[in-house]
């Protein structure tokens, strides 16, 4: 396909220009340098039939040699620039087919910034989203395999120990079973709440709210846990703030979450904070909370799927890692962002909306 078009480019552009220039100096010649020819052979009374002949046979014959050269570098200066012109359309294919079989390392080489040279660019800016994704599903594959392995490794174990009657069954071993099973569908239910999460922009019932009203609606739910654990609550919701045009289900969820990781992961006697503030764009919530913090190196990931500051990934401290996520696919859905600051033992993580 290359050889194809690089040869129709060439055909195209060195044919009709080069045959059109040598048949209009063809006719000039023929048509006027030879009636000035004859005429001045008529001036100085010469027989001109002999030497007009000469005339026009010699500069027929140069003109068909330099036409020839003309043509010959026309053809080669245009073979090699539209050759390079070419370049990344071709190394494009070679990519694609890479791509194809699952390698996504490969990129254009872009040294121009006309029309194929942005194509590049693209192109290049496409195979890293598509690297990115990639390495997401691979992660979050081995992810869910990891997620599941423990529960049910241990509901294997449990099972064939009661069956052979290594263990006698209790209301304690059947109170452990109960728990992993719950864990599996904790994990299932997550899942399914990220897939909605990731179509949520496509299926946004978005109507006026005040942000207060879901906020103490959330809490209201959450304050018999923040009570055992004597978390402290204050919220600073300024009067000129918190009316924002959003679904209400979708929000709910992500606030939910927000302070359901706060509740986590606070420590005993803690406190936090939730507050509502108007910024000349947007409308931003922050929820912080007291506790030992993330570490710099962590927070840049902290809403990726499945990530948890605790490397030993224990779930006594937190669950698969993917209510972060979900917030953020939540909140990006209606056009806003979200972030995480941490210092001086305290977390503080934000969503904004658009005002």
């Amino acid at each position: 396909m290359k050889l194809s078009l690089l040869w129709k480019l060439l055909l195209i552009n060195i044919l009709p220009v080069i045959g059109v220039i040598i048949l209009v100096v063809w006719l000039a010649i023929d048509q006027l340098a030879a009636h000035y020819f004859m005429a001045l052979m008529h001036q100085y009374d010469i027989s001109p039939t002999d030497i007009h002949q000469m005339f026009l046979t010699s500069i027929h014959r140069y003109l068909l040699w330099a036409s020839l050269a003309a043509l010959a570098l026309a053809f080669i200066l245009s073979f090699f620039l539209t050759r390079r012109v070419l370049r990344p359309l071709s190394q494009m294919f070679t990519i694609i087919g890479d791509m194809s079989g699952g390698n996504f390392s490969k990129r254009v080489a872009t040294d121009s910034q006309d029309e194929v040279g942005q194509l590049g660019t693209a192109f290049n800016q496409m195979a890293d989203s598509l690297e990115q994704v990639e390495q997401l599903r691979k992660t979050m594959v081995a992810d869910v395999a990891h997620e599941l392995r423990t529960p049910l490794t241990n509901l294997r174990g449990y099972f064939e120990a009661l069956n052979d009657r290594v263990i006698p069954p209790s209301e304690e071993v059947f109170k452990m079973l109960q728990q992993e099973i719950l864990r599996l569908v904790n994990l299932v239910e997550n899942l399914q709440q990220l897939a909605k999460a990731d179509a949520a922009k496509a299926f946004l019932r978005q109507e006026e709210l005040f942000l207060p009203d879901l906020i103490e609606q959330i809490l209201s739910i959450y304050r018999p846990n923040l009570h055992r654990k004597s978390i402290s609550v204050e919220t600073n919701f300024l009067s000129d703030a918190g009316r924002v045009v959003a679904d209400r289900d979708k929000l709910l969820q992500a606030i939910r979450n927000l302070i359901e990781n706060a509740c986590k992961y606070t420590a005993q006697n803690g406190k936090l904070t939730v507050s509502v503030e108007r910024l000349p764009d947007e409308t931003r919530v922050t929820f912080s909370n007291s506790g030992p913090g993330i570490s710099e190196t962590d927070l840049p990931f902290i809403f990726e799927r499945f990530f948890r500051t605790d490397r030993s990934r224990s779930r006594d401290a937190g669950g698969a890692g993917i209510g972060l996520a979900i917030v953020k696919e939540l909140i990006e859905a209606h056009g806003g962002r979200v972030g995480a600051e941490s210092s001086d033992g305290e977390t503080r993580i934000w969503f904004a909306l658009p005002a």
